[in-house]
């Protein structure tokens, strides 16, 4: 077995992210394109954001255990406001930098421990200045809202069903790479009902963590997903809509939406697609706007773990060094 694939995956999660981060959250492609042409490295986010519904969102801390927005709350509620108007380029999204901060963690002290991340995440939020993030997904806040109201830690996840609960999944398998099938399917399926009480959300995890390990085991990203993903997505159909746009797939066929019953099945589409071709299949996944930053966590992970990393998307100075990486 292969454990190279992990940091693979892990990496390829982050790029992905951090090339989807200027334009998440686009619904409308012809903006996109229109503001930032064809995405083929990493940008910062321009200002405005002209689809941007951040103003819809509200968040109001019952007192100091759920205050989370810290300076950024300024913005909420406001129209245009870019959801990551202070990152730079090459800079992962808050659920990304989480999934730094647990790598980071669990190598600190020698192991993963639930408990242990609880505290940290909760530490992470609480504390001003750790990230410069402007938005913040429904389930920290909803996390936080149960915390600050006497919750113990455990108890604070809400049935979450959006995609971005897999944004640490590629970052736990890095993490458990030596462990069993069983032992990692295990592990990660806690670790994310942490936060995602959601029963779709934590067989996405499992179909992902499967995914790492058979593609460790030398198994083709194609065969992995025919063998593992089926209840998700048709190898058959998937190759014959590969002669039609990405837009119209991810639009028409799938939402480009957050929803896992539709950005799971999405995701494993450009997998499919871009079976060979890492670099391709993260910029179409950033091409196909809606909820690409979080889709990276399938896309990018999956094409990264069968095929590495192209040396051009590693000229990053944000990424995380690790022992081993490709460089195809």
């Amino acid at each position: 077995m292969s454990h190279e694939i992990f940091s693979q995956a892990y990496l390829g999660s982050l790029i992905a992210d951090a090339i989807a981060m200027p334009v998440h959250w686009y619904y409308d492609r012809d903006a996109l394109r229109r503001e930032y042409g064809e995405i083929t490295g990493y940008l910062a986010p321009k200002s405005p954001h002209t689809g941007s519904i951040l103003w819809r969102s509200q968040y109001q801390a019952p007192n100091e255990k759920g205050e989370i927005l810290h300076d950024q709350a300024v913005y909420w509620g406001q129209r245009g406001v870019h959801y990551h108007q202070f990152l730079q380029a090459g800079v992962n999204t808050l659920n990304y930098q989480l999934a730094r901060e647990l790598v980071t963690l669990c190598h600190a002290t020698g192991g993963y421990d639930p408990d242990r991340w609880l505290n940290h995440y909760i530490d992470f939020m609480l504390t001003p200045g750790k990230h410069r993030d402007t938005y913040l997904e429904e389930y920290h806040r909803e996390f936080f809202t149960r915390y600050a109201n006497g919750k113990e830690p455990r108890k604070c996840a809400i049935a979450d069903e959006h995609i971005g609960g897999l944004a640490q999944v590629p970052a736990l398998c890095y993490i458990l790479r030596d462990s069993t099938l069983e032992e990692m399917r295990a592990t990660v399926k806690s670790h994310v009902g942490l936060t995602h009480a959601h029963a779709n959300v934590q067989r996405a995890a499992d179909t992902l963590t499967r995914l790492f390990y058979r593609i460790a085991e030398g198994q083709t990203l194609r065969g992995a997903i025919q063998r593992e993903a089926g209840d998700w997505i048709s190898g058959t159909k998937a190759e014959k809509w590969t002669t039609q746009p990405d837009t119209h797939v991810i639009g028409q066929r799938f939402s480009p939406a957050c929803y896992i019953a539709e950005s799971m099945p999405a995701s494993l589409y450009l997998c499919w697609k871009y079976s060979d071709d890492t670099a391709a299949g993260i910029f179409s996944n950033a091409m196909c706007g809606g909820d690409n930053c979080h889709r990276g966590a399938v896309v990018g992970s999956l094409l990264a773990a069968a095929n590495g990393i192209p040396s051009e998307l590693l000229q990053n100075q944000h990424l995380p060094i690790l022992p081993v990486v490709s460089t195809n």
